[in-house]
């Protein structure tokens, strides 16, 4: 099952953090909100979201 573990403001930073998260090998997916705004929710495994949640915070931040 997915969950969402952030909400990225812009589509940039969802792809960035895609990307990242990618690279660290966890599956990772990214859908808009909703089509009048720019926010996007990245989804992981609910498995896996404590250890992507410790990725997330060094790749926000450094």
């Amino acid at each position: 099952m997915w969950t969402v573990m952030y909400i990225a403001p812009t589509a940039k930073i969802a792809d960035m953090i895609k990307t990242k998260l990618t690279e660290e090998g966890f599956l990772v997916q990214t859908r808009p909100v909703n089509l009048s705004k720019q926010q996007f929710e990245i989804l992981v495994p609910s498995g896996e979201l404590e250890e992507v949640q410790e990725v997330l915070n060094s790749i926000l931040h450094p």
